[in-house]
């Protein structure tokens, strides 16, 4: 198949996912359950992505999984960006020396 042929579908197609909504949706969604479906869905779209990334990120999908519970459990207790991001990769550091 042609490299610019693929290229230009996929352009069309994602323009598309884009434009329609914005065409044919002109009023507001009355719908309760409808507009609280579509305010969670990037959240959702980002976890799936980023989960699976977190734990092939590094050598040991454990070591990924350690990071992944202290920034969880950081962010539950309110800590800031910054500090949950130090100690996850912090943690992940010292579990890869541990386990190589």
């Amino acid at each position: 198949m042609n490299v610019y042929l693929a290229i230009l579908v996929m352009a069309a197609v994602t323009y598309l996912i884009r434009m329609l909504p914005l065409t044919l949706i002109r009023r507001t969604i009355k719908n309760q359950f409808l507009r609280s479906f579509l305010y969670y869905v990037p959240y959702a779209t980002l976890s799936v992505m980023t989960f699976p990334a977190i734990l092939s990120a590094t050598a040991s999908p454990w070591s990924g999984l350690a990071g992944f519970v202290t920034a969880l459990v950081l962010s539950w207790k309110k800590k800031g960006l910054i500090l949950v991001s130090v100690c996850a990769c912090a943690v992940v550091f010292l579990m890869e020396l541990a386990i190589a």
